[in-house]
């Protein structure tokens, strides 16, 4: 297919694409920036000339996309996140979202099950009692937020790839998508190579106690060779799917594979 161009005259297209980079999540801004991506590199990706601020956003998207194929390809599902001893533990372990602490999800447990949905055997809803007395393990791993701290805690709950074995999952689907109990109706996709870590985990609790509040009670998703966006809090359904739909911060422009 030919190359698209579209110039117009006096148009300063790297002016363009440094507006639009100001757009981008401070974390694609800084790798963006750091990858020198050149114009000619972008168009080459992309197929097309840049011709205003709308052509170099769509451009961008572009690039996220490629960055995304290219962090899928080189992943390897046996590869594990460092873990660490007690001793290590960040203490105390930070709130971490975008809204403060008192406005996090109130979720009554007694009440609450997990839905499952989409390419399953069993779509049976869980409730608290029954998941807990899953087999779980511990890990004492490193949460990377995106905004550039990191801090270590100790998790515990039972492996993902287990729960979809026991449900019937078809584990050849592209993703699972996970809903939350947030206000604002956070929800995240995950990529199934991811899902079937072993270190990828449906936590239950956190320093051996049942996971309190701040960290995403009644369960968490906890996944630490992603970044902390992509470690949903206060799960209320799960759904094995071909189709990709779509995340909270991936829908403002976060990458979504986002490897930590």
């Amino acid at each position: 297919m030919a190359k698209r161009s579209f110039l117009i005259p006096g148009v300063d297209k790297r002016l363009l694409i440094k507006d639009s980079i100001k757009t981008m999540p401070e974390v694609s801004r800084r790798r963006f920036i750091a990858g020198s991506a050149s114009l000619g590199a972008l168009t080459l990706l992309t197929g097309c000339d840049v011709i205003d601020s709308s052509s170099a956003e769509e451009m961008l998207k572009s690039v996220s996309k490629f960055n995304d194929a290219v962090q899928d390809f080189i992943f390897n599902p046996d590869a594990l996140a460092p873990t660490f001893p007690e001793s290590a533990i960040t203490k105390p372990f930070p709130f971490n979202a975008y809204y403060d602490l008192d406005d996090a999800p109130d979720v009554d447990g007694a009440d609450w099950k997990l839905e499952v949905r989409g390419l399953v055997e069993n779509k049976k809803s869980w409730t608290l009692p029954e998941l807990y007395k899953l087999p779980q393990v511990t890990q004492i791993t490193r949460h990377i937020c995106v905004e550039g701290w990191s801090a270590i805690g100790s998790w515990t709950g039972t492996p993902m790839r287990d729960f979809l074995k026991l449900i019937g999952a078809d584990t050849r689907a592209k993703y699972v998508w996970f809903q939350c109990a947030d206000k604002d109706g956070y929800n995240s996709p995950l990529d199934m190579r991811t899902a079937l870590h072993p270190q990828t985990q449906m936590t239950f609790k956190y320093a051996g106690e049942i996971l309190p509040r701040a960290y995403g009670f009644p369960m968490k998703i906890r996944v630490p060779t992603k970044l902390g966006f992509k470690n949903p809090k206060y799960v209320v359904s799960m759904e094995v799917t071909n189709d990709y739909k779509g995340g909270y911060w991936e829908d403002q422009g976060y990458n979504s594979f986002s490897g930590s």
